[in-house]
């Protein structure tokens, strides 16, 4: 028995998150059924964690174990055939046999993308937020996600972590192609945590709330004082981190 990394992305716009639920289309059952299909041997996959439903990623990890011998490019070139045309798979890894694709990440970076303007080529990948932010004011605000590791205000409620805390290591809004993108960097995330980290700061860019009541909504561990969360379509996983000791060459 081997254990394997696979690389894919997703178009988030047709499944209810990465997660299998039941009635519900999502990426690791298509994952699971391609695998099992062209391994020919039941294959359950373990991703590197939930993405919501219309979240996309532009790369995920997910691992699995298999008996069987196989040729990687063959196995990434049938992949590519046999799945839907909203995902795809970039690399298939062998790892330590204890490598997690969720509990061995050191990383995750999710980017947030906004367009000012009307597109209808970006309605299921980008939020429309049509009114006038102030850049420099959300990025001098996102200096206190750095200082912080407790983000109870931020997380969805009644989850099963058994805590809140995270480390940010970067964060930063830009303008990119006339539209703005969110970019943030921590160990680990928290339920819905970027959508309501860019949902507060947007009431900064606007100007409706100041930095030092943003210092309060962190420091009030309460998810009530936070802004709301914003749509799950903007939102992209872009890059999973691991150690370089859990692969094999």
């Amino acid at each position: 028995m081997s254990r394997f990394f696979i690389e894919i992305k997703y178009d988030g716009t047709d499944y209810h998150g990465w997660q299998i639920q039941q009635n519900a289309h999502a990426v690791q059952a298509e994952i699971n059924n391609a695998l099992s299909t062209l391994l020919q041997e039941e294959i359950l996959v373990s991703g590197a964690g939930r993405t919501d439903t219309g979240v996309h990623a532009q790369q995920f990890f997910a691992h699995f174990d298999t008996h069987q011998n196989f040729d990687k490019d063959q196995l990434i070139y049938k992949l590519n055939y046999f799945l839907p045309p909203t995902i795809s798979c970039s690399s298939i890894v062998k790892v330590i046999d204890n490598a997690h694709a969720r509990y061995s990440a050191i990383e995750r970076t999710y980017e947030y993308w906004i367009t000012p303007t009307k597109n209808p080529f970006l309605n299921h990948k980008a939020y429309y937020f049509p009114f006038v932010l102030n850049l420099e004011l959300m990025n001098e605000a996102v200096t206190e996600l750095l200082k912080s590791t407790d983000f109870s205000c931020f997380s969805k409620s009644n989850t099963d972590t058994l805590t809140n805390d995270c480390t940010i290591n970067f964060a930063r809004w830009e303008v990119k192609n006339d539209g703005i993108i969110f970019t943030i960097s921590a160990n680990r995330f928290l339920r819905n945590m970027v959508r309501a980290i860019v949902g507060t700061l947007l009431e900064i860019g606007q100007e409706r709330i100041t930095i030092d009541d943003f210092k309060k909504i962190i420091n009030s561990k309460n998810r009530s004082e936070a802004g709301v969360s914003v749509p799950a379509h903007g939102l992209y996983l872009t890059a999973v981190k691991y150690p370089k000791e859990i692969f094999i060459a």
